[in-house]
């Protein structure tokens, strides 16, 4: 059993580069600084100064990790307390968080202990490796990490004049409650279209409220064990570059369309694209959908997923 005396705390890794501070609550990321073209660190995470207001659910999904169901029903993984198994710093610092999921939660099948490690491999690089083992029944699992990003810092407005590449030939198009149909569609003269470098608000027009889309990573080079290049976003008045590299197979790109007058750290105002997502994932409503990858793990198998966020300026 988990000790009920679990309390959220803030953790921070820094390697004297880049500062992360990481909450057990959710595994949220809650802010996460690093040096753009003059040198300058900015926080590029969307979020609060402190906990209070992501327990009190003020926070849409901000920096979370959340089991897609969309988000693992009511009370998913990112509302629970997380409790910290190990805790180092130094050059390399890193903070693992492991959660017990038990059978029937949130209507889930079976029980399953779940570890997520945040490392910082080096100066300017994070990494995240998400790990389950469910212990007695076979379970759909598929874990995103919900972070709003905006690389001009997180007070600085909306992300439309980010640029973003995405490896992916094909998105999953999705019915009116944003479920996706089975479909495997070619991004080619589409809006969706983001195989060479693309500025973020050149076609969200065509979108309905934006984007909040499944893209199918199918054309990344890889890198070493399995990682995958995922996306390339840059930010043109810092020179901010993040490049994203995954071994999952979809990516959710959600451009903050239902973020709306949230009052933030240091009292900044996050508003409609003030940030966007890069959730890297199993895709959704695989459980329905025979020919996208399946989600199921079976007892005793792990279910393994990793990214990698390295960022420059360039």
């Amino acid at each position: 059993m988990a000790d009920q005396k679990l309390k959220p705390e803030l953790f921070e890794l820094n390697n004297g580069t880049m500062r992360v501070l990481i909450t057990n609550l959710g595994c949220t990321i809650t802010s996460l600084s690093v040096p753009g073209k003059d040198g300058k660190l900015a926080d590029v995470v969307l979020g609060f100064d402190s906990v209070e207001p992501y327990l009190k659910g003020a926070a849409p999904y901000f920096g979370c990790i959340a089991p897609n169901s969309l988000h693992g029903g009511h009370n998913g993984f990112d509302k629970k307390l997380w409790e910290v198994a190990e805790y180092k710093k130094g050059e390399n610092p890193s903070v693992t968080f492991k959660y017990h999921s038990c059978d029937g939660e949130e209507g889930y099948p079976g029980d399953v202990s779940v570890t997520a490690t945040y490392t910082l491999t080096s100066s300017t690089t994070m990494r995240l490796d998400m790990e389950a083992v469910p212990e007695n029944k076979p379970t759909p699992i598929s874990l995103a990490q919900h972070t709003y990003w905006n690389l001009a810092g997180h007070d600085s407005g909306n992300i439309l004049d980010h640029s973003i590449q995405i490896w992916a030939n094909h998105v999953t198009p999705v019915d009116e409650n944003t479920i996706p149909t089975g479909e495997i569609m070619r991004v080619k003269d589409t809006p969706f279209d983001f195989t060479t470098e693309k500025r973020v608000g050149e076609s969200i027009h065509e979108v309905g409220l934006g984007y909040d889309h499944n893209f199918v990573l199918d054309c990344g080079e890889e890198k070493s064990a399995g990682l995958k290049h995922a996306a390339k976003v840059k930010d043109p008045s810092s020179s901010r570059v993040l490049n994203l590299w995954s071994n999952a197979p979809g990516m959710q790109f959600y451009t903050g369309n239902y973020v709306k007058g949230v009052v933030g750290k240091g009292g900044a105002v996050f508003e409609k694209h003030g940030g966007l997502c890069l959730e890297t994932q199993g895709f959704p409503n695989a459980i329905n959908q025979p020919n996208f990858p399946s989600v199921v793990v079976q007892p005793g198998e792990k279910y393994k997923h990793t990214m990698l966020f390295e960022f420059s300026v360039e």
